[in-house]
């Protein structure tokens, strides 16, 4: 047997957006003696805090991009709003950046997104094209309640309408923008996926999603997800197809509905680490966060084995406040067992902004749900000024 020998530091890793993915991603990059270098807009950025260095410039500037491509072996991503046209120029020069900024591309505009699955044979929620000349009798004729999205641009629940009535729809988004089917009383599912450039690909367990109403954004997940276990290996398979339809190495948060007749549907991916695999970093023998670096550098990839049930819910801004951020309750949670919390280190605490997280671990999801209702009256993040 050949042992083959590597240099060290083993690489430098340069990550598009200084967020709190990033920042998570440092530990992993530590443990390998791996050298991040950020590039983001905003000074001591929550990644940049904790990295080897950072480069201040927007996301979409082709001489930052460069730059931080020259300061770089590999190239990865925080998140997708990002500029793909020169990203494609230096990925055909050689660069290596994972995912393939043409993916990055793709998934960017939710439209071609949606026409990438119907024509790749994935199950998607039924959609078709919203435009200026669309009408209240277009949308109608469609479906109602249906479900209007805007082409680019969306995330944490921004880019996304419901149109039940004719007052919903003259609210609606503005083109370009399409609609889809409104999945009533589904449930939400999530199933991170990890590969590498080889073909070799792993996929977590499935998680549930609980989504919170009035931000619809993330409230809490539970892992595994409380459907039926042959529900569970689908939601896998389905997963691991979508992303091996992409073609790219790299590390996908692929959402899916459960619907009451019991098909599984591709809601929209994100070609990076997500919120929806956050407790891996404690439950799961290899946490997103590894096997992300292990894609970058190409090394085998990690078990992703989950360890009893886990629950994982956001700390987001107190409604209320601004400024500086004050946490409450932290001596009290620091109390209980098999809690863990992860702040991000943002230096400005606004209503509904992601601030932290808390990841929960035990043997029931009774428990974890009974635990998550004590923590939540006493663990709060705010600003230091009230509005």
């Amino acid at each position: 047997m050949t042992i083959m020998a590597k240099k060290l530091p083993l690489a430098r890793l340069g990550v598009v957006g200084g967020g709190q993915l990033a920042r998570m991603l440092a530990p992993a990059c530590n443990n390998h003696d791996v050298q991040m270098t950020i590039l983001d807009p905003y000074y001591n950025s929550p990644a940049g805090k904790v990295a080897f260095d950072q480069i201040e410039g927007e996301l979409d500037d082709p001489a930052a991009l460069q730059l931080l491509c020259e300061r770089s072996d590999i190239v990865t991503f925080d998140l997708e709003n990002v500029g793909t046209d020169i990203l494609v120029a230096l990925a055909d020069q050689g660069i290596e950046i994972v995912p393939a900024p043409a993916v990055i591309r793709l998934i960017q505009n939710k439209f071609d997104q949606k026409c990438h699955y119907r024509d790749s044979g994935i199950s998607t929620a039924e959609f078709t094209d919203f435009t200026e000349k669309s009408s209240f009798s277009d949308v109608e004729a469609f479906g109602l309640p249906c479900v209007q999205k805007t082409h680019t641009g969306g995330y944490d629940g921004r880019g996304v309408h419901i149109i039940r009535s004719i007052e919903d729809w003259e609210n609606r988004l503005e083109p370009p923008s399409f609609i889809e089917k409104f999945i009533a009383n589904g449930t939400e599912l999530a199933v991170m996926v990890a590969r590498r450039a080889s073909g070799e690909i792993v996929a977590y367990d499935p998680v549930e999603m609980v989504v919170d109403p009035e931000l619809n954004l993330l409230d809490y997940l539970i892992a595994p997800a409380r459907v039926d276990a042959n529900v569970l290996k689908l939601a896998q398979e389905l997963a691991k197809k979508t992303v091996e339809s992409f073609a790219t190495p790299g590390l996908f948060g692929v959402e899916l509905f459960l619907t009451n007749s019991g098909d599984l549907l591709v809601n929209e991916v994100a070609p990076r680490a997500h919120n929806s695999g956050h407790h891996t970093i404690e439950a799961c023998v290899t946490s997103q966060f590894e096997n992300q670096l292990r894609v970058c550098l190409d090394l085998p990839l990690g078990q992703t084995d989950l360890q009893g049930y886990a629950l994982t819910a956001n700390l987001v801004g107190e409604v209320g406040y601004n400024g500086r951020p004050v946490i409450e309750g932290l001596d009290e949670f620091a109390k209980i067992a098999n809690s863990h919390i992860h702040l991000y280190g943002k230096d400005e605490c606004r209503p509904g902004r992601k601030m932290g997280h808390f990841t929960l671990v035990g043997d029931d999801h009774n428990e974890l749900i009974r635990r998550l209702a004590s923590i939540r009256d006493v663990l709060i993040v705010r600003g230091d000024t009230p509005q």
